[in-house]
């Protein structure tokens, strides 16, 4: 996703955006259904100005072998100014629902690029299905939207509610380009009751909340998923949990902790036969699994890839904190 200027002979005419999507995704719900990509896929699009207005629109977007993906370009205007004229290459390429285009309802967004704060986009096979030419409606259609992808958000502090978690189903690219924090501890946490943990385990129960404060989700615009800080409170526990095509880090800056790590995940502390090993029951994989049980504290770092094992827990009488990216796998 890029913005940038349209010049001719040194005049520049308009603003535009332009869309590339590889398409690898969509192409795997595609074959689910029995279906092919086929030249062409839709993409809904929408746009929000600094002040806060949004508008939405379905494009076509057009596969082009020279960079192997899916793309479109957004024009402000397709007119080309008094005593000019667009090249043939570029003029067969213009046009409704074309590689280059034009959206009256994006106009206002496009005449001011650095007013431009963020675009969201959802992607969906084309509306005639490859070979047979069938026309696939909304509801029969494959999509790539991120597959129910949320933001947590601090609506209320009820722990677990679901009025926290806010659908995006879509992927969003924000043009803003630095943040400044003063102060975590003032962004409200979203708490969780037995966070990580399925029904059954022995360490649920009721007084066993810990806190989140989401302070980038999604601002990034690289595989990055979320940076938090996190706090464990007293006798509070994050369950143990297997990631599965994400990897997270964790730094501990305050309190005290016991931090659960799969057994043969580091090869340095497999070895190490001082360190204990202990049973944990975990979500995201098969129960049980052999753990190495580690004391972790201010400076302490975890880091856990796509497979790896890994929880925590506050057995001490002040708070534990740590802040935390979860990244996607490559």
């Amino acid at each position: 996703m890029l913005k940038g200027f349209v010049f001719i002979d040194g005049l520049q005419i308009c603003n535009f955006l332009r869309i590339e999507a590889r398409g690898g995704r969509l192409a795997e719900v595609v074959r689910e259904r029995g279906r092919f990509m086929g030249p062409d896929i839709m993409a809904n699009v929408g746009l929000t100005t600094v002040d806060g207005r949004r508008v939405d629109a379905q494009v076509r977007m057009h596969f082009c072998p020279w960079i192997h993906a899916f793309q479109v370009e957004l024009w402000e205007t397709l007119d080309a100014p008094a005593g000019k004229h667009h090249d043939y290459q570029i003029l067969d390429m213009m046009g409704y629902r074309g590689p280059i285009t034009k959206v009256p309802a994006f106009a206002a967004a496009l005449s001011d690029l650095d007013a431009l704060r963020r675009i969201d986009l959802a992607f969906r096979e084309n509306d005639v299905s490859y070979p047979s030419r069938v026309t696939i409606s909304d509801a029969d259609a494959a999509w790539d939207n991120y597959y129910q992808r949320n933001v947590q958000v601090p609506n209320t502090q009820d722990p677990s509610s679901d009025q926290n978690t806010v659908r995006q189903d879509g992927y969003g690219v924000d043009f803003q380009r630095g943040w400044f924090v003063r102060k975590v501890r003032d962004i409200p946490p979203v708490r969780y009751r037995n966070g990580m943990m399925e029904a059954g385990n022995p360490d649920a129960n009721d007084a066993n909340v810990i806190e989140m404060r989401w302070v980038l989700q999604q601002e990034f615009g690289g595989t990055v998923v979320f940076f938090h800080e996190v706090t464990i409170p007293p006798h509070t526990i994050e369950g143990t949990h297997q990631h599965i095509g994400s990897e997270e880090l964790y730094y501990v800056f305050e309190g005290r902790g016991i931090a659960y790590m799969g057994a043969k995940d580091d090869p340095a502390l497999a070895r190490d036969e001082t360190i204990p090993v202990v049973e944990r029951k975990i979500i995201y994989g098969l129960d049980p699994k052999p753990c190495k049980k580690l004391d972790v504290g201010p400076g302490s770092v975890i880091y856990t890839k796509s497979g790896g094992i890994h929880g925590i827990e506050n057995p001490y009488d002040e708070p534990l904190r740590f802040v935390a990216f979860l990244y996607h796998s490559t």
